[in-house]
This record gives C-alpha cells, structure tokens and sequence, in this order.
C-alpha cells in the first residue's frame, strides 16, 4: 500500500511535561517492515537492500514473516520532502519529543542500551527489513562494538544513549557534558558518524541536559510514548493504544532479563502489538 504524507510538514515541537516514565526493567522489542518499502536513504546510513532487484521481493519478505511466526506489515508511506519536526531552535534549546506529528499510522522503534547482543536479532531484522533507532551506552556496547555495526549496516541508525547510563538529574552541568559529549565522541569515532539525537537513561533530564547536549551537536533529544514489556505494552496514555507517530522504546535484553523469553521472541511480540492496532513501522531519522 502506498499511502503518502497528509499535507504540508508542519513545525511542530512536542516538549515533555513529566509523562515519560523510566526505562523498564523489562523490555526487549523489535520491529518488522514489509517487503519493497519506500524509505529514502542518508549517506551515513544507506536504504536496506539498497539496489537490490525487486523482482520477488514481496514472496521472499512475505516468507521471512512465516519464519517469524508472522504477519506482514503494510509498507510504510515514502520519507516527507520536508521533515515536520524542526531540531534548530538556537540558544541550546534542542527540542525533546515524544512522538512525530502526522496523521499516518506509523510508530517508530527506537532500542536502548546494548547489553544484549543476539545474533539472532540481527538475522531477524535482516530479513524482516525493519527500520529502527539504536541509542547506544558506551559502557554496555564496550564488550562488543562490531554487533552493533551489523545492525547498522542494514541501515539503522546509531545514537547517544551516554557512556554509563546515569540518571543525569542527579549529576552537574559538567558531569552531564561528559557523559553526552564523550558518547558522542565514542560512536563518532566507532561508527564514523557523529549521533544527531539523544535519549536520556530513564527519560531523565533538565534542563542542564538539554544545554549539554546542544553544546556537544545533539539536535533533539528523544523520549518515548510507550515501552516494549517482556509480552506486552506500556502505554503512558490513558486509552493504552498506539497513536500516529508514537515512539516505542524497546531494549537490547539478555535472557535472564527476559525471564526464559528470547530477544527475537519480545521482538515479535512487539510486532504483533503494533500490526494488531492497524499500524506499520517507518525510519525515525526520514522524519527529524
């Protein structure tokens, strides 16, 4: 199905107001794409099977799903011509998001973390050709940085998630410069790309933060509307649904994390949600 885009990209901001609850101590999630889907590429990270034919694409992602236990998501609407988020305000007030503005039925999948490093993750979401966010800490991803440039390589996108996960409420201005910007530094130097966006550990953040971040090049920071459990959603709304442009949060868990659950398995749980509600998965970087 190709939907596009409902009129004008509007600038539209949405500040956080003390909704956003903490990162679970559960929740691992993963996404899923349809097969042939329009998503433009960046140079930094480039479109999934970019120039691959697409001759039997639609039978070969349809039997990708199958394996998976699955239904195929409906592809996601071609990228805006215009971004409807603007990220440039001046005087180190970046925007901080919870959700994109648009009338589509899209989510965005973001994951946390990287303490779970599942080589199955990356097989399913190779095959499944899903879209989403990486927001990466340092101290979590250290063991390993080559499984998370497998991830990227399919075209996702790696972001800050600061170098030991502390709650930043509790830091100063300087401590907090240093865990943003040495993440930044970090992944730059470990992914050739330094990260445009920032999600606080445990939604977290003041102030001091968002000056932080503006000073190390972070253009928005990034929170979320729902999170990923082991089997189910939690929804900071009150009707407990999906909405168009909502941002999930899921994580990179480790089986005793997931109770006797496997990455793959939350993941497709997550998907099941999300198609269930009549909804389909796009790029948050083709929106900010």
């Amino acid at each position: 199905m190709d939907r596009r885009i409902r009129g004008t990209a509007l600038a539209c901001v949405l500040f956080a107001t003390g909704l956003v609850t903490g990162c679970t101590a559960e929740s691992p999630a993963e996404s899923r794409r349809p097969a042939t889907p329009s998503r433009s590429g960046s140079p930094t990270q480039p479109p999934r099977d970019a120039g691959a034919p697409q001759a039997g694409a639609q039978v070969g992602v349809e039997a990708a799903y199958r394996k998976w236990g699955l239904e195929p998501l409906a592809a996601p609407p071609a990228a805006p011509a215009a971004k409807p988020v603007v990220l440039s305000t001046g005087g180190g007030r970046i925007p901080v998001i919870s959700e994109i503005p648009t009338q589509e039925k899209i989510v965005f999948l973001t994951f946390d973390d990287g303490a779970e490093k599942d080589p199955e993750f990356v097989t399913m979401m190779r095959e499944l050709k899903i879209p989403f966010t990486m927001f990466l800490t340092n101290s979590a991803i250290s063991s390993d940085y080559g499984y998370f440039k497998k991830l990227e390589a399919l075209g996702d996108g790696v972001q800050n998630h600061t170098l030991t996960h502390p709650n930043l409420r509790t830091l100063g201005a300087a401590a907090q410069k240093q865990e943003i910007c040495g993440q930044q530094t970090e992944l730059k130097d470990r992914y050739g790309t330094t990260p445009r966006l920032f999600r606080p550990p445990y939604g977290n953040w003041n102030e001091d933060t968002r000056a932080a971040a503006a000073s190390c090049g972070v253009e928005a920071i990034v929170l979320w509307r729902e999170s990923m459990q082991i089997k189910n959603m939690q929804y900071q709304r009150g009707d407990k649904k999906l909405h168009p442009g909502d941002i999930i949060l899921a994580h990179f868990r480790g089986p005793s994390e997931l109770k006797g659950t496997t990455m793959t398995e939350m993941t497709a749980n997550l998907l099941r949600h999300v198609q269930e509600q009549g909804f389909t998965i796009a790029r948050l970087e083709d929106y900010l």
